[in-house]
């Protein structure tokens, strides 16, 4: 186990830890990427300033948030209402291409390698990109995806035809009553397929990606292994970041890299196999490919 003790890198100038990551790339047998919120920000899904007004002007105006995470909590007037939001919210986040390519810079750096992504993010942005479906692992759900509110279920539903019919044909902030969508087992309402409490539904999808996850862990563990972790915080350190200074202490032939704007560090006892990048994800994985 490592000790909270913690290390980190000045970041003045980071050009040779561009090259250690070059390097260790290079090296690899195997790629491990642990990919958090950071990444999709770097790559210009932001959730709040002009984006936002762009989009949800008019429920800024009648409401007073001003980001997209918090009308995302907001209780609002009607379902009709509550799904006009959300459905704009799908569009934008799961079925629209991200501003920067991050994404697809990302995957020319590890497409003829042997990896596989481990994310908390739920945008789908890596498959997009053209990473293997198979060699994914979403651990918090997806937002093209529905399940039972109750739920009755662990079985989820695709969404992109209704969360487009809901999208083009909303008015006044409110969609159609008959596009509600509604579990087609209990009739219970249909909500979106997110970890926020013990009601998130993992699906025969969900286990065979945390199996094909595990099994790509276990198979590689005394391999020299990159784990690169980007864009990871700490709101849920236990799925991603702690796992991998765990997996990297025990194997002395694994590195660990960390690209993250602000949060690059790592425990002291892996501080000589670590490469800590205090900066923007696009422009170091831009100056890596």
């Amino acid at each position: 186990m490592c000790s909270r003790t913690m290390t980190a890198r000045s970041t003045s100038n980071y050009s040779a830890e561009i090259e250690r990551l070059k390097a260790a790339l290079k090296a690899a047998d195997a790629v491990v990427i642990g990919a958090g919120a950071g990444l999709s920000t770097a790559a210009g899904f932001t959730y709040s300033g002009e984006r936002f007004r762009k989009n949800f002007a008019d429920f800024e105006e009648k409401y007073g948030f001003h980001d997209m995470y918090s009308g995302g909590f907001y209780p609002f007037e009607s379902d009709e209402e509550f799904w006009a939001y959300w459905s704009r919210y799908i569009m934008i986040n799961r079925y629209s291409e991200p501003p920067e390519p991050v994404y697809r810079t990302l995957f020319s750096l590890v497409r003829s390698k042997d990896y596989f992504v481990i994310t908390t993010n739920v945008d789908h942005c890596f498959q997009k990109s053209g990473f293997d479906k198979k060699r994914l692992f979403y651990t918090q759900g997806d937002y093209g995806l529905f399940q039972c509110s109750a739920p009755c279920r662990q079985e989820t539903y695709d969404n992109e035809e209704i969360i487009r019919e809901m999208y083009e044909r909303q008015c006044d902030m409110r969609i159609p009553s008959e596009l509600l969508p509604k579990c087609p087992h209990c009739g219970k309402p249909l909500t979106m397929n997110l970890r926020a409490d013990d009601g998130f539904a993992e699906d025969e999808g969900w286990h065979r990606a945390a199996e094909r996850y595990s099994d790509f862990i276990r198979s590689r563990k005394n391999s020299r292994v990159l784990y690169l972790e980007l864009g990871v915080g700490y709101n849920t350190p236990a799925i991603i970041k702690y796992p991998f200074w765990q997996l990297t202490a025990a194997n002395p032939r694994a590195v660990y890299a960390c690209v993250n704007l602000g949060e690059a560090s790592c425990p002291r006892e892996i501080a000589a196999r670590a490469i800590l990048i205090d900066g923007d994800i696009a422009e170091v994985l831009g100056h890596t490919s």
